[in-house]
């Protein structure tokens, strides 16, 4: 339709309008609606948008490395739901006291679980020692 014919269409008196949806199409792309109408989606679908971006926030599993090793299979399973539901998983091996000190050892049971993990997965970051142990992140292959 040729832009002087939508214009005449439009009728914002009576809240029809002539919107704009894409003008970088060649021929531009309009629709004749309410303005307001028009506004109520967009905040509704940009709300949705952000909404859906928070849930693939990273999942945490906390671990010791003096857990038993029922324990440790538990929270692998845990871990292996999150993944599979998509999502990044951070592993927290809380250390104390003298733990801390003994890095190689912590290193080591920090293996030892995740070859328990039985979904396959890629390290997003290498384990990195601070705070109160140390922390590492998974995500699905």
């Amino acid at each position: 339709m040729k832009r002087e014919d939508a214009i005449l269409l439009a009728k914002p008196d009576e809240g029809i309008d002539l919107i704009e949806i894409s003008a970088n199409a060649v021929p531009p792309v309009a629709r004749i609606m309410s303005y307001d109408k028009y506004r109520y989606e967009e905040e509704k679908r940009e709300k949705k948008e952000r909404l859906a971006q928070k849930g693939a926030a990273a999942k945490q599993v906390q671990i010791s490395a003096r857990a038993a090793r029922n324990d440790l299979l538990l929270k692998a399973k845990q871990a292996e739901k999150f993944l599979n539901e998509g999502r990044n998983v951070e592993i927290a091996m809380r250390l104390r006291g003298r733990e801390k000190y003994n890095q190689p050892w912590a290193r080591q049971k920090l293996d030892e679980f995740l070859a328990m993990i039985p979904v396959d997965f890629k390290r997003i970051t290498e384990p990195r020692f601070g705070g109160r142990g140390m922390n590492m992140q998974i995500t699905k292959k």
